[in-house]
């Protein structure tokens, strides 16, 4: 099994950060919340950093743990951990393994072709924006 952390950082309207996956690798083309695989004697939330240094140029503020998805790909089981942060503005990202990135709303998110082990994640995003649980959780970072 695969571990991988990933960030659902939200913009002062609720905007979240989505990033495509370059063609030529597994699942290419696809989009997803950002991260990567958490190696030996990380921590997900310090492998999360990590990937978002080295793949995005991004620091993040607080991180709040989301539910753990475990998805069963043909290539292998991948466990996902997703992180929430918010920021009040959004800041300038660098692209080194992606293709593209873009701000998405929860009412745009289905037009994007999505990893599926990312769809119960914007399924759990959803509802706590309906249940608005995340302005108490989650305070902004400044940038």
């Amino acid at each position: 099994m695969i571990t991988v952390s990933c960030l659902i950082l939200l913009d002062a309207q609720n905007a979240f950060l989505a990033t495509q996956r370059p063609p030529e690798k597994s699942l290419g083309g696809l989009w997803e919340f950002p991260g990567g695989k958490v190696e030996d004697g990380e921590s997900p939330e310090d492998a999360l950093r990590r990937e978002l240094r080295e793949e995005l140029h991004l620091n993040v503020g607080s991180l709040h743990p989301l539910t753990p998805v475990t998805h069963q790909y043909d290539f292998g089981t991948n466990r996902l951990i997703p992180f929430l942060a918010r920021c009040d503005a959004r800041p300038k990202i660098w692209l080194t393994e992606h293709t593209a990135f873009q701000w998405v709303t929860l009412e745009e998110a289905d037009r994007l072709a999505w990893a599926q082990a990312d769809l119960p994640i914007l399924a759990e995003l959803l509802s706590l924006l309906q249940q608005k649980e995340l302005a108490t959780k989650v305070p902004p970072y400044p940038h």
